[in-house]
C-alpha cells in the first residue's frame, strides 16, 4: 500500500500543510504536534514523494550525471568527486551511461530533463554543435566535467590539456630523447586532436625536432590498443626511445608489450602516461604520469553547478585546474 501525505494527516488529525511543514523542517510547528506527526510517519512508513514535492517547489534536489562509462576508472574517480559534493549540498544523483554514443547522449539529456532534474553534469569525448544547441536550450544549468566544448559557451571544469602535453613531451626531450612517440586516444575527441596532439607537436618544434607521423598512433583508450601501438612502433626502422601515452590503460599495454619482448622499462625505453589513475601504481615499474586531478574536477564541477542552480554569482564559468607530472620508475 502506498502511504500518502493525506494518510499521515488523517492519522495525526492535522492538516496536510502541517505534515508538509514537519517533513520540510519548517520551524513553525508546535513541538507536541511535530512529535505526533513524526510518530505517525514512522508508524505508517511514509516516504515523501520527491517528484510531487519538486512539482510544488519547482526543485527536486536531484542532479543528472551523464558519463561515458562508469566502469572506466577515469570516469569513476570523476563521479566520486561529483557524488561527494552533491551529498554535502544535499542533492541526489541520477547516473546514466552514454557509451560515448552521441545519439544516446542527446537522448539522455532529454530524459534527465523529463525527470525534472535541477541541473546536469555532462561528460563526453566529442561535444558537437548538436550538443551545444541542446545545452543552450536546457531550462536548467549544465556543467561539463573533464571534457572540452570548444566554443566555451557551456560552463566547464578541466585542466590545460595542451600545456600538460607540452610539459610531458618536453620533460622526455630534456632527458635526452630525440625520438619520442605519441600513443593517443581517438582523434575525434577534441582533447586528443586539438590539445594533446598539438601539445606534442609544439614540444617537438620548441626543441627543434621534426614531427614524424609514423611516431603517432591512434588508440581507443583500451589496454589492447596499447599493445597494438607497441606492435606498430617496434616495426619502424627508426624506433622511438620514449613514448608518451594518452591514458594509463593504453600505457599498461605499451609497457607489457615491450616487456613481453624482453625489453626493460626504463633502461631500454621510457614511458610516460596521462591521467594518473590508480592503474599507474598497479603496474611495474610504476608509471610516470601527468596528474589530472580527477576527483577535484568532479568535485569542482558539482560545486559550480550548485552555484548556477542557486543563481549565485561566479567569477568564471570556465575553470582550469592545475596539473603536474608525477615522476615514477617508468622514466629515468
Amino acid at each position: 500500500m502506498n502511504i500518502t501525505i493525506y494518510d499521515v494527516a488523517r492519522e495525526a488529525n492535522v492538516s496536510m500543510a502541517t505534515v508538509s511543514r514537519v517533513v520540510n523542517g519548517n520551524p513553525n510547528v508546535k513541538p507536541a504536534t511535530r512529535k505526533k506527526v513524526l510518530e505517525v510517519i514512522e508508524r505508517l512508513g511514509y516516504r515523501p514523494n520527491a517528484v510531487a514535492r519538486g512539482l510544488a517547489s519547482k526543485k527536486t534536489t536531484t542532479v543528472g550525471v551523464i558519463i561515458p562509462d562508469i566502469s572506466n576508472i577515469f570516469f569513476a574517480e570523476l563521479a566520486r568527486g561529483i557524488e561527494d559534493i552533491a551529498t554535502m549540498y544535499k542533492y541526489n544523483i541520477i547516473l546514466s551511461n552514454s557509451d560515448q554514443n552521441e545519439e544516446k547522449e542527446l537522448h539522455l539529456l532529454n530524459t534527465m530533463l523529463g525527470k525534472q532534474v535541477d541541473g546536469i553534469v555532462f561528460m563526453g569525448g566529442r561535444i558537437t554543435e548538436e550538443h551545444v544547441a541542446e545545452f543552450q536550450r536546457s531550462p536548467v544549468p549544465i556543467v561539463i566535467a573533464g571534457s572540452v566544448e570548444e566554443t566555451n559557451q557551456t560552463p566547464s571544469v578541466n585542466i590545460d590539456y595542451y600545456q600538460a602535453s607540452v610539459d610531458a613531451v618536453s620533460s622526455l626531450i630534456e632527458k635526452g630523447h630525440k625520438h619520442v612517440a605519441f600513443v593517443s586516444g581517438p582523434f575525434h575527441d577534441t582533447i586528443n586532436r586539438s590539445m594533446k596532439l598539438e601539445g606534442y607537436k609544439a614540444a617537438l618544434e620548441n626543441n627543434n625536432l621534426t614531427y614524424n607521423e609514423d611516431f603517432v598512433f591512434e588508440g581507443d583508450y583500451t589496454y589492447d590498443s596499447g599493445l597494438d601501438a607497441w606492435a606498430k612502433l617496434r616495426e619502424l626502422d627508426q624506433k622511438p626511445t620514449a613514448i608518451f601515452v594518452g591514458n594509463d590503460e593504453m600505457a599498461l599495454g605499451v609497457v607489457h608489450g615491450a616487456q613481453d619482448e624482453g625489453l626493460n622499462i626504463p633502461d631500454d625505453i621510457e614511458v610516460m602516461s596521462f591521467d594518473n589513475t590508480k592503474l599507474a601504481l598497479m603496474v611495474r615499474p610504476q608509471l610516470t604520469s601527468v596528474v589530472q586531478p580527477l576527483y577535484d574536477i568532479g568535485a569542482v564541477a558539482m560545486r559550480l553547478l550548485t552555484k548556477l542552480m542557486n543563481k549565485e554569482s561566479i567569477d568564471d564559468q570556465t575553470v582550469v585546474l592545475p596539473h603536474r607530472i608525477e615522476e615514477r620508475q617508468s622514466t629515468k
